[in-house]
């Protein structure tokens, strides 16, 4: 998928992705492309009737689309509608209805990039040769207010879409993950770093 304008999460799409199968189904179909509900449920371990039950939830929600150039009567290929989504809390924080999908989705969110995390350093000895010093993991602290945070994502995020491109053969998945959230400090803590 080509870089194009990144859509806005909307409330059906956050209790869509507040369950975390369907996070992780719209995470595979963003990643390798185009799949059956067979397929997919082979590769996180679920009967294609589940997986099939919650990729109709997520077509309700605009977030995955039947690939009609593909597959039979028989054999219904799915793929993402879009790339990416743009989520911000305060779109969501004030409707007590969302609470609870809000806090889903980003507990799910959280786990899914510790997964990959986690997946990657166990799989390092396969990537070590082409990777061993490309492949990053870092964090760090900032004295920063809102706005400075809001405006370090934004300038983040122009560098990302600088490299986004439709992939060719010798280029591999990069998963990068962006966070930028305060820490609450403790009194007496230094928190200068």
């Amino acid at each position: 998928m080509a870089a194009g304008p990144q859509p806005r999460m909307d409330k059906r799409m956050l209790r869509a992705l507040a369950h975390p199968l369907r996070l992780r189904l719209l995470d595979l179909l963003r990643a390798d492309g185009p799949a059956t509900a067979t397929g997919l449920g082979r590769r996180v371990g679920e009967s294609s009737g589940t997986t099939s039950w919650h990729l109709r939830q997520l077509a309700e929600a605009g977030l995955v689309v039947e690939d009609t150039g593909r597959g039979s009567r028989r054999e219904r290929w799915w793929r993402a509608a879009q790339e990416r989504l743009h989520m911000r809390a305060k779109d969501f924080i004030d409707d007590p209805e969302l609470a609870g999908p809000l806090d889903a989705y980003l507990h799910a969110l959280v786990e899914q990039r510790y997964q990959a995390e986690t997946r990657f350093v166990a799989e390092l000895p396969e990537w070590i040769e082409d990777w061993h010093d490309k492949a990053t993991f870092s964090d760090g602290r900032l004295s920063l207010t809102p706005d400075e945070a809001a405006a370090l994502s934004d300038e983040i995020l122009q560098v990302v879409e600088r490299y986004r491109r439709d992939r060719r053969p010798d280029d591999a998945t990069v998963v990068f993950h962006w966070a930028a959230f305060p820490r609450r400090s403790f009194p007496g803590e230094a928190d200068n770093d």
